[in-house]
């Protein structure tokens, strides 16, 4: 069952489905299977519905019940009429519409074939369907009409539903209008749709098309369809280099400048996990070796972004701004964990096409996942699918399947500008923009303030805290200018500010970072959306902190200019106490209160803040008020409220030179950040400017520097602007990453003044390399890097 009714959501509920286990109450074909497209159309069926599960279970027993109430009132609200199936669908405009009728009529669908839903087999549900079906091929989707509005209504959202719907009731459905269905689905998706790999026709799209491709084939005892439709996947394989897909580095590409492996990408696992199904077994199953991309990339790409069942905001483009959606009839809120459960089920379903090898680990995979999602557990998830649901069910059930641990490990996704950090206990992500990345995406009218989300947005969540702190209404609640870790100028934006799909994007190539698989050193020459502010920003990833440092904070906007130490969601009531400096703050809304550095603070509840700079910092304890509407115009207009604890530090306006350091320390009590800001030494600031930053943490043998320009800092010294990552082992040997951001480096020369007696493994773009009192790198071009980090082993002297 399809719960929520958008256009992405409902995409990702099916392609979270499951392969035939059992027998629907209605098969798609009457009688005995007799020829391959009748028994494609039966396990078609069962990707759509899954069985093997009881329907006087729960949570199906109630979920049946559901669907069939809801498709009982749509039966009793239908109301055919010029530009509308339903009065409250009028898609005479707008296709979006057209597409959602589309939607009600495969649930109505479902409810007609799915034992337990009160409607199975009831004959005046059948007359509503075919009388549905009929209206809306008189009425928009047919041969002769012209497209309007958005094209994905017309070649993905209406076209899927339609032929759900049709393999769904194919023994009902006469021959004529079998082939009248065929015939409008051909003229809006004609196979000149993947003629090439460009434009709409990439990446999730492309999955989506030959998904209609191959199931109007199967409807229509069309080999010739079914053959392109597998034929066109094939582009969608192979590791790109700019433009939509998947990346070597496991970043995944949507609209060409958007990061987008939680919504789109997510489609895309689901929607070849199907396609997979469907063909396997055929003349046409896929044989491509290419295909191993995708299996590589489960754990490869999506895994880092997924913790205790959500997947992370920082790749989900505008998915986040959805939350609840008016045509949802159930008005259930989409958020992070929702999006991970799909992406949870979409792994599940792609398992079946696995090895025996990927299919083991990634369902103790999932496992973890599903059991640690203590915020929003996936089996009580009602914008899932029951094929979805059912699929978790098992595994979670199987007692053979030991849950898989949350790792520990840091990636760094430079085509993207994200990076990922995992410890014991919590995880973070970042997300930056360049001329490669958008600051944030809006289109449809959706993610309509998301504008500073790529000015280095630090989330984070705990191992068993938190995990609702973006899922909670944060982004209807939450004050724009002040997210999370980034710098942004308080000059007034419009809603949409910098233009739909991707198209604000800063004019710098100096982001991205370096890392060891542990540690990291990463950094983001910032230029603000819609303002003058430039910056220098890097982040220093560790074992319990992240460092943060800022320089050359520059603006003149005649607006203020705030960096922000965290903005931390308490929920509708929430009071979690503050402490400053030892004493604890007031707990009353609307107190705020300035505070010199150096200092700490701590959140009970979150962790703790080491505020290491001279500058002042300020805190902000206050409840706002905001409606999904605000930021994405077809969300509810119910008015939330939510509290924020947020620190911050104001550059004042128009600052010239603004800096700052101060450390992140996810899950801290209040006696560990105080023990840490008392530590002298701890940490050693060797640069904050716009020429380089850097930092050496002794305890930890640890060196990180972002040069922003050739120069010397500490003991190193690089004759270009690069990102270096230094860590000394226990054994007498070090660690060395070197990285070129900006992607324009032919060549670089990196010393270390540390005494080297060996070199035990570089990188092949290391062309040079010499040992003794200091150790020298020479490095040829690292362009094709692609913002890559670059290793050299050394043993020490």
């Amino acid at each position: 069952m399809t719960d929520v009714w958008s256009r992405r959501a409902f995409l990702t509920a099916v392609g979270g489905s499951v392969v035939l286990i059992g027998t629907p109450a209605f098969q798609a074909v009457a009688g005995t299977v007799t020829s391959v497209h009748d028994a494609m159309r039966t396990v078609w069926q069962g990707l759509v519905l899954g069985t093997g599960f009881s329907a006087t279970a729960e949570p199906f027993r109630t979920r049946l019940a559901k669907l069939g109430t809801q498709a009982g009132q749509w039966q009793s609200s239908m109301a055919p009429a010029t530009g509308s199936l339903w009065p409250d669908q009028v898609f005479t405009t707008d296709p979006e519409w057209m597409a959602q009728s589309y939607y009600r009529l495969r649930g109505m669908a479902e409810a007609y074939v799915r034992p337990g839903t009160g409607l199975t087999g009831d004959s005046g549900l059948r007359t509503a369907l075919l009388t549905g079906l009929d209206h809306m091929h008189a009425q928009a989707y047919n041969a002769t009409q012209a497209r309007y509005g958005n094209w994905w209504c017309w070649q993905i959202g209406a076209p899927q539903a339609l032929l759900d719907v049709c393999v769904l009731l194919y023994g009902q459905l006469p021959a004529a209008r079998l082939a009248d269905y065929c015939a409008a689905v051909d003229h809006f998706v004609p196979d000149s749709a993947v003629a090439a790999y460009t434009g709409t026709s990439t990446g999730a799209n492309r999955v989506d098309l030959c998904r209609v491709l191959a199931l109007r084939g199967v409807v229509g005892g069309d080999n010739a369809k079914i053959a392109l439709a597998r034929d066109a996947l094939s582009p969608v394989f192979p590791y790109v280099t700019n433009g939509d897909g998947l990346y070597r580095d496991g970043s995944f590409i949507q609209h060409s400048y958007v990061a987008y492996t939680g919504s789109y990408g997510s489609v895309m696992l689901g929607g070849l996990g199907m396609l997979f199904g469907l063909l396997k077994g055929t003349t046409w199953e896929v044989t491509d070796p290419g295909s191993q991309v995708v299996f590589d990339a489960v754990e490869h790409a999506w895994a880092p972004f997924l913790f205790n069942g959500l997947v992370m905001d920082a790749v989900s483009g505008r998915a986040p701004s959805r939350g609840v959606q008016v045509a949802d009839p159930l008005q259930v809120q989409m958020d992070d964990h929702t999006r991970g459960h799909a992406v949870l089920a979409a792994i599940l379903l792609l398992a079946e096409g696995a090895s025996s090898a990927e299919r083991t680990r990634w369902r103790k995979l999932v496992k973890g996942w599903a059991a640690r999602d203590y915020f929003s557990p996936p089996l009580a998830d009602t914008t899932q699918s029951l094929s979805a649901l059912a699929r978790l069910s098992a595994v979670t059930a199987d007692t053979s399947v030991t849950a898989e641990p949350e790792p520990v490990v840091h990636r760094l996704f430079p085509s993207m500008d994200r990076a990922v950090h995992r410890r014991p206990g919590w995880a973070a992500s970042l997300s930056m923009a360049s001329k490669r990345i958008t600051h944030y995406e809006t289109g449809n009218g959706e993610n309509l303030r998301g504008w500073h989300t790529g000015s280095g947005m630090l989330c984070w969540w705990g191992s068993a805290s938190g995990n609702g702190q973006y899922s909670d209404a944060f982004w209807p609640t939450v004050n724009p200018y002040r997210l999370p870790g980034t710098t942004a100028s308080r000059k007034l934006l419009a809603d949409g500010a910098g233009g739909d799909w991707g198209a604000s994007r800063p004019d710098v190539t100096w982001v991205g970072g370096t890392t060891d698989g542990e540690f990291a050193s990463v950094g983001q020459h910032l230029k603000g959306l819609g303002s003058t502010l430039t910056a220098r920003k890097s982040w220093f990833f560790l074992d319990d902190t992240v460092v943060c440092l800022g320089a050359g904070i520059s603006a003149a906007d005649g607006t203020a200019v705030d960096s922000v130490i965290d903005n931390r969601n308490l929920g509708a009531a929430g009071t979690h106490a503050l402490t400053v400096g030892g004493t604890l703050q007031p707990g009353t809304l609307g107190w705020s209160a300035s505070f010199p550095g150096p200092g700490w603070a701590h959140l009970a509840g979150f962790g703790g803040y080491v505020m290491s700079g001279s500058g002042t910092f300020r805190a902000l304890r206050e409840a706002r008020t905001g409606r999904w509407s605000d930021i994405n115009r077809s969300a509810s207009t119910t008015a939330l409220t939510r509290r924020y604890l947020t620190l911050w530090y104001d550059h004042g306006t128009d600052p010239t030179a603004g800096n700052y350091v101060y450390q992140v320390m996810p899950g801290a009590t209040a006696a560990q950040t105080s023990a840490r800001a008392a530590t002298a030494g701890w940490l050693a600031v060797i640069a904050n400017n716009t020429a380089a930053q850097g930092v050496t943490v002794g305890s930890l043998a640890f060196t990180g520097v972002n040069f922003w320009q050739s120069g010397t800092v500490g003991a190193l010294q690089a004759s270009a602007p690069c990102s270096v990552t230094v860590r000394e082992r226990g054994d007498g040997t070090a660690v060395l990453c070197v990285s070129d951001p900006t992607r324009t480096l032919t060549s670089l020369t990196l010393a270390w003044d540390r005494p080297v007696s060996q070199v035990l493994s570089q990188a092949a773009s290391v062309v040079s390399a010499s040992t003794g009192a200091r150790l020298q790198l020479g490095l040829g071009s690292l362009t094709a890097a692609a913002g890559a980090s670059q290793e050299v082993v050394v043993r020490l002297a």
